[in-house]
């Protein structure tokens, strides 16, 4: 389990459950009078990261940021009537490329307009002169939502999350959750996940949860295996409800019958859990870190993939609890890389043809010496694109770069792993076997990553970074 902070008396009926509440849980509940002056500057980070972010339940009710625009909208006396305008219809990414009224921080374009890029946007004049801290604290001043989001991401791009040595920082996930516009999940709804026992991922779960980071003491010490196992099988559990409520209903079958459960296709809160031995002996093997084999079925394509577990690991080590890293994590792969985990994983294979065809552009000479050497990307560049880099130490450097992307996107990835090339360019050219060298990339240098990528982008065409905006889609 991820140690968190000592429970307050505030939170009490959350802080229970070991895996702790959800920031955004708390905003629905009364709280009793803090007993000291560091759990009341808790709470205010809790309600200001709460009115700037977050997305509604997994169902259809608004975001939280839809909402605080409502109301805003409400309070404005209301525009003209715009004459309408014939787009094609688009898929919607997360909040980075999301097109509300000006949340000029997308960088996806609709098929008329080419694809907008990260730079500087409309921002609010008060949240320029907050700090991060501040402004996640205190939440977007006079209500203006949009320009604190943009004014988020200039500073994160600007200035970075503050942490120590080992990349810890009280503010990074709430940072993430707004930044991902992560859906409100009651802690409740999370362990109702864990009690369903083993899901049909469950298998290859336990096969790859013991070789997370192996050589990373710093994700060891803060992170159990029992805790990863729990948030991949829950997540395994919420993608094989989404992949059944889709089918015809002729052809669903009970979702719950390996644990021996009855569960609701329509909302996860209402999940009754039998007593049956099968449902005991499931629970225990999903909430606890053991060596035994597991009853559940194999895994079904689009519920869990080699790779996830390495991808979810970043989450659980800078969240405050599993249920914070279990909603960014799945709204990471529901919202921004579906591609990445459905069927063939054609997403991460999109984006390993785009890092052959980025670095073409950016640096032909690099590009046909690695193509005569028999080295393309889908060779030595298949994990970075799976694992938006987190196959790669340091960990701190990690979560640095994982602002970056989730600040504009994390598409960008890719323009990430050509910048690693580049910055690797002298070597590799120099080198007569350069299969030696990208078989494990250097240590990650998240400052000259971005610097370089940044520079990338300005030299890619509109279509070729169209491309990059909807490839794990």
């Amino acid at each position: 389990m991820p140690p968190t902070n000592p429970p307050s008396a505030g939170f009490g009926p959350y802080l229970a459950h070991p895996s702790s509440s959800h920031i955004f849980a708390a905003s629905t509940t009364e709280l009793n009078p803090p007993p000291s002056p560091r759990t009341q500057r808790t709470i205010r980070k809790l309600q200001s990261a709460h009115n700037l972010g977050a997305a509604a339940r997994f169902g259809n009710a608004p975001s939280l940021i839809s909402q605080q625009r409502l109301h805003n909208l409400h309070e404005r006396p209301p525009s003209p009537p715009r004459p309408p305008v014939n787009r094609s219809p688009q898929r919607r990414r997360a909040d980075s490329d999301a097109r509300p009224p000006q949340l000029s921080a997308s960088v996806h374009g609709t098929p008329a307009m080419a694809p907008r890029r990260p730079g500087p946007k409309s921002t609010s004049a008060a949240a320029d002169e907050m700090s991060l801290e501040r402004l996640i604290r205190d939440g977007p001043p006079a209500g203006d939502v949009d320009g604190a989001l943009e004014s988020v991401r200039l500073k994160v791009l600007d200035q970075g999350i503050k942490s120590d040595s080992d990349g810890m920082s009280s503010t990074r996930i709430y940072v993430w959750l707004i930044l991902l516009d992560a859906p409100v999940v009651n802690t409740d709804d999370y362990i109702a996940l864990i009690h369903r026992g083993p899901s049909p991922a469950y298998s290859k779960i336990r096969n790859d949860t013991f070789r997370t980071l192996t050589t990373n003491p710093l994700f060891h010490r803060r992170v159990s295996e029992a805790s990863l196992i729990r948030l991949l099988n829950a997540v395994a559990w919420m993608l094989h409800d989404a992949k059944e409520k889709s089918r015809p209903s002729s052809s669903r079958r009970s979702i719950g019958a390996s644990a021996g459960v009855q569960t609701s296709l329509d909302d996860i809160s209402h999940i009754a859990v039998t007593t049956s031995p099968s449902a005991s002996r499931g629970r225990a093997r999903a909430m606890t870190a053991t060596t035994d084999g597991s009853d559940a079925n194999t895994s079904e394509p689009g519920t869990y993939v080699q790779g996830m577990n390495v991808l979810a690991a970043p989450f659980l080590y800078a969240a405050r609890s599993e249920v914070e890293a279990f909603v960014a994590f799945h709204r990471l792969l529901t919202k921004d890389c579906p591609g990445y985990i459905r069927g063939a994983m054609d997403g991460v294979h999109k984006g390993l043809a785009l890092v052959d065809k980025v670095l073409a552009i950016v640096d032909p000479k690099l590009s046909l010496y690695l193509t005569s050497k028999g080295l393309s990307a889908e060779i030595y560049a298949f994990p970075s694109v799976l694992t938006l880099c987190a196959c790669t130490p340091p960990l701190p450097e990690v979560l640095r770069l994982w602002d970056f992307l989730f600040a504009y996107g994390p598409h960008l990835n890719v323009l990430c792993i050509v910048a690693q090339l580049i910055i690797m360019r002298n070597d590799l050219l120099g080198s007569p076997n350069p299969n030696k060298l990208l078989r494990s990339f250097p240590p990650l240098q998240a400052e000259p990553i971005k610097r370089t990528a940044l520079a990338i982008i300005k030299m890619m065409p509109d279509d070729v970074y169209a491309e990059i905006t909807t490839h794990a889609l």
